[in-house]
């Protein structure tokens, strides 16, 4: 053999490897498909025919490879024509074509499936033979759903729908979810969670390494949250929360790829539903107080009934002090104090009667803000009070407050009756209980971040007091003390709902003791 016939021998040989090569590597590609394939000749013979082909009808790939067309046995004989024409007009043209058939599987059911055909072309650029993609259709549909949903889930829902990686930042979030954070869509990609939280992020994370771990939880949750802000502090948010394990479809065993968080703002729902189930829960106090004090023989011992079941989930202190009787005097002589005492009526005290009294109903019983409670500053002017008024409030100085019930202050228990010394507490002037009791209506006051620590002690209240509420005590037409509910660091400030509250407990208090003074007359 000459070295020329021995190169062309082995050049022959490379070529029938790498042609066998390229027929197990194609043989490969086409069982390894997700959808069906049938390649077909110029002539119509059939020359590829994958597993999930055989799969979806039944026909194996020795039954398929070699006959000619599809009429007969993949296809009824009636829809044939219609099939081998849509095929010979994709050999004609360019790019895909897209159909809808229904072929026939080999134990006589029809298959309604959606098909991709394309000509197959030769190195020349003559026409081949043409291959024929399909699936079937419902498979298709339900591709096609979840394609839509995701695309609809991160453009228009009305729920935040964020995409949560395995490392727990976000890689996808949808236009909602970037408008509820508070930051634009590109700008939260690959954050930390706690750079977008200030509060509510050990919750979220660890909500989140639950679902990697063990699965999507059973019910939504409840996260309340507050974004990050340096320019200021934001109000909570409640997010209601719902949470999908994402796993790999092409994967044989599930891997997480991460998790789908959707979230809803339900803070104002959250908030309506609180206050609704507060209402209801002091309602029903008012009403055990009013049917335990019924029971009570001493007026003194129905009002102290009525402060313990005010305090309950509402304060934790409770005080009332009354305004003491002044000394008798000589005949003629005129009682320093006399329009404050508590047998005092309104038609004594004119204007500023008058004047008071729509204070408290209004401006006056919103009373001081968090940062302190002081009244209007010396010297400035009164809406409806004349010199004359001013001048008769001046001389009747402060009027003196005595101590008569007290909620303990070191352990849980009933309100105690204090003896009846008729020694003033020892209130600065300007306290909020004497507002109350000028303004006849509820002042609310707060020690606030900066306020020193002797701010419970400088009022005379129990040491660990940081919010407090005065409300006045009337009764028939009479302003008889002041009562005055406290709370701790734990408990939020006061609001207007408490102060309405306060004032339904101090109306009921305020008719037993004045029931309860008479009867001593």
């Amino acid at each position: 053999m000459t070295a020329s016939s021995a190169s062309s021998a082995s050049s022959a040989a490379r070529c029938s490897a790498d042609e066998t090569d390229d027929s197990g590597l194609l043989a490969a590609l086409l069982d390894g498909m997700d959808a069906a394939l049938v390649a077909f000749a110029a002539d119509g013979t059939v020359t590829h025919w994958n597993h999930e082909a055989e799969r979806i009808l039944g026909w194996t790939t020795t039954e398929a490879v070699g006959r000619t067309g599809l009429a007969g046995w993949a296809v009824r004989k009636e829809d044939a024509d219609a099939i081998e024409a849509a095929l010979a007009a994709a050999m004609r043209s360019p790019g895909r074509q897209v159909h809808e058939f229904a072929l026939l599987t080999k134990d006589g059911h029809r298959v309604l499936v959606r098909t991709q055909s394309s000509a197959v072309r030769d190195p020349g650029g003559r026409v081949a033979g043409v291959y024929c993609a399909f699936s079937e259709v419902h498979t298709q549909m339900d591709l096609e759903r979840s394609i839509a949903l995701s695309e609809a889930l991160f453009e228009d829902a009305s729920w935040g729908v964020v995409l949560i990686d395995a490392d727990l930042r976000p890689a996808v979030v949808n236009a909602h979810a970037a408008r509820a954070l508070g930051v634009g869509r590109t700008a939260l990609l690959g954050r930390p969670l706690g750079e977008l939280l200030a509060q509510g992020v050990e919750e979220l994370e660890c909500a989140l390494q639950h679902v990697l771990a063990e699965g999507a939880p059973q019910a939504v949750a409840d996260l309340w949250v507050t974004l990050r802000s340096e320019e200021a502090e934001l109000p909570r948010r409640c997010w209601r929360s719902g949470f999908v394990r994402l796993s790999s479809p092409l994967a044989e065993e599930p891997v997480p790829l991460g998790v789908a968080w959707l979230f809803q703002d339900v803070t104002d729902a959250k908030r309506a539903e609180t206050e609704g189930s507060l209402l209801r829960f002091r309602a029903h106090q008012l009403h055990r107080a009013g049917r335990a004090a019924a029971e009570c023989p001493d007026p003194a011992e129905a009002a102290a009934v009525h402060l313990d079941f005010a305090l309950a989930g509402f304060a934790d202190h409770g005080l009332v002090d009354l305004a003491a009787t002044p000394a008798p005097r000589t005949y003629g002589a005129l009682a320093e104090g006399d329009a404050y005492d508590a047998y005092d009526t309104d038609a004594d005290d004119g204007a500023y009667g008058t004047a008071g009294a729509a204070a408290g109903a209004s401006g006056g019983s919103e009373g001081a803000g968090a940062a302190g409670g002081a009244a209007p500053p010396s010297g400035a002017p009164e809406a409806g009070v004349t010199g004359a008024d001013r001048g008769r409030r001046a001389r009747r100085g402060t009027p003196r407050l005595v101590r008569t019930l007290a909620s303990p202050a070191g352990s849980p228990g009933p309100s105690e009756r204090l003896s009846a010394t008729g020694i003033p507490t020892p209130y600065v002037p300007g306290h909020p209980a004497f507002q109350a009791y000028e303004r006849r209506g509820s002042v609310r006051t707060s020690a606030g971040p900066a306020s020193p620590a002797g701010w419970a002690a400088a009022r005379n209240w129990p040491d660990g007091t940081v919010h407090g509420l005065c409300v006045v005590l009337r009764s028939r037409g009479r302003t008889l003390g002041v009562a005055t509910f406290l709370r701790a660091p734990a408990r939020r400030p006061f609001d207007r709902a408490d102060a309405d509250y306060a004032e339904e407990v101090a109306a009921r208090i305020a008719t037993a003791l004045d029931l309860a003074g008479a009867a001593s007359l």
